[in-house]
């Protein structure tokens, strides 16, 4: 048994269960965050195993990597729901709490009875968190859903290649099924939240496409934001094809330069103070914004004259805001976050010594902890069963007839 196995969860969720029917990514990752914060995660697998399971490097087959870094701090369970034995424990757990989720197809929910009507009457206050691709009440409603997919039908790939000048391009992240975990998390929240104050709990229905579209539109509504439309759809800052880290004399780095001060300073910092005020490009905000693509190349320009070092001690000085350009592997080695021991070192019982990224967020009272290793496949099976095993019969009284 690990070290982490021993640790109990401090974080400000330590109490609440959750009973996760999740797999792949979107709901893993945002039952990651719950059981970061402490909650009881309940990870109900069939006996296929969480596909994420052979995601990523691994030293032992359904140990991969993505599946270590989403699934610390649950325990994992094998249960066969459409099983009549398998379902009545499934309901069991339910019963005792907090938190139902799920993104198997309500449709297919509905043929196994575990639909939120169905789970409801065994435990009315409890959250029931449906993750669907597509809105149930939309066209789309029966459709798929996958990362790229997402990427695709919200815009973003499109975006992408318009900003570069290329075709459709897919971030190369699992951007799609992150940020509708996030939000499932915050939804989940905000439902124990009036939970809490009124004992009532509700079905929430998270749907990606719905999200993404959300994500994308926030920023590029434009001029379509007003009715009728004043303008374009699309922020001409972010489509830019300009607007990338520029190369310096030996390397690249990431600059803002963007209030009226910041460009006083850079133009004191590169010695030709008086053409900040000389050159209308330069004289406002509202300026600079219709001429996204010449203020770029002129940075660029200038960027090139000095090293990186260079730039980032002069940007220091007249605090201009700049970010190093890291690659993956420099990533890993960032002084910042070694400084907050973001990335973790574990022993794990059949894995030996892992890393993973532990949670970002900072609670001064309740404080979130790697205090249980990611799980083999089923191996808190029988320790869950026994904890939701059936209530005992009561003892048959004696006849005194």
């Amino acid at each position: 048994m690990s070290e982490q196995q021993n640790k109990k969860p401090t974080g400000p969720l330590s109490g609440i269960r959750v009973v996760d029917m999740t797999s792949v990514l979107m709901g893993p990752y945002a039952t990651q965050i719950l059981a970061d914060y402490g909650a009881d995660v309940i990870k109900i697998e069939d006996e296929s195993g969480d596909l994420l399971r052979m995601g990523g490097a691994m030293r032992n087959r359904g140990m991969g990597q993505l599946f270590l870094q989403c699934n610390r701090n649950k325990r994992s369970v094998v249960l066969d729901a459409k099983s009549e034995e398998g379902r009545a424990a499934l309901l069991r757990m339910c019963e005792k709490a907090d938190v139902f989720i799920t993104n198997v197809r309500p449709a297919a929910l509905s043929r196994l009875k575990l639909g939120y009507e169905d789970i409801k009457a065994h435990n009315p206050a409890i959250v029931y968190v449906s993750l669907v691709g597509y809105g149930q009440r939309g066209l789309y409603k029966a459709r798929p859903a996958f990362d790229d997919l997402m990427q695709g039908i919200s815009g973003i790939s499109a975006l992408i290649g318009r900003a570069q000048g290329v075709d459709p391009q897919f971030v190369p992240l699992n951007i799609a099924d992150k940020i509708a975990g996030i939000t499932a998390a915050h939804a989940i929240l905000a439902a124990l939240l009036h939970k809490e104050r009124t004992g009532i709990g509700q079905a929430v229905e998270v749907p990606m496409f719905e999200i993404l579209a959300q994500f994308v539109l926030s920023d590029h509504f434009g001029g379509y934001g007003f009715d009728p439309p004043i303008g374009p759809i699309g922020y001409n800052r972010l489509l830019s094809r300009t607007r990338r880290p520029y190369p310096t004399s030996d390397g690249f780095l990431a600059i803002v330069v963007y209030t009226n001060q910041h460009w006083k300073r850079f133009f004191e910092l590169i010695g030709r103070p008086e053409e900040c005020s000389a050159n209308p490009l330069f004289h406002d905000h509202a300026t600079r914004t219709r001429s996204y693509d010449d203020v770029h190349r002129f940075l660029a320009v200038e960027m090139k004259k000095k090293t990186t070092a260079e730039w980032q001690a002069a940007f220091d000085a007249h605090d201009i805001p700049w970010a190093a350009v890291n690659s993956i592997e420099e990533l890993v080695e960032d002084p910042h976050l070694r400084s907050v021991n973001l990335v973790q070192t574990i022993d794990h019982p059949t894995e030996g010594r892992i890393r993973l990224v532990a949670s970002p967020i900072n609670f001064s009272e309740t404080p979130s902890t790697l205090y249980r290793h990611p799980p083999s496949f089923g191996e808190h099976t029988a320790e869950v069963m026994a904890e939701f095993a059936p209530a005992a019969a009561a003892p048959v009284s004696a006849s005194r007839d």
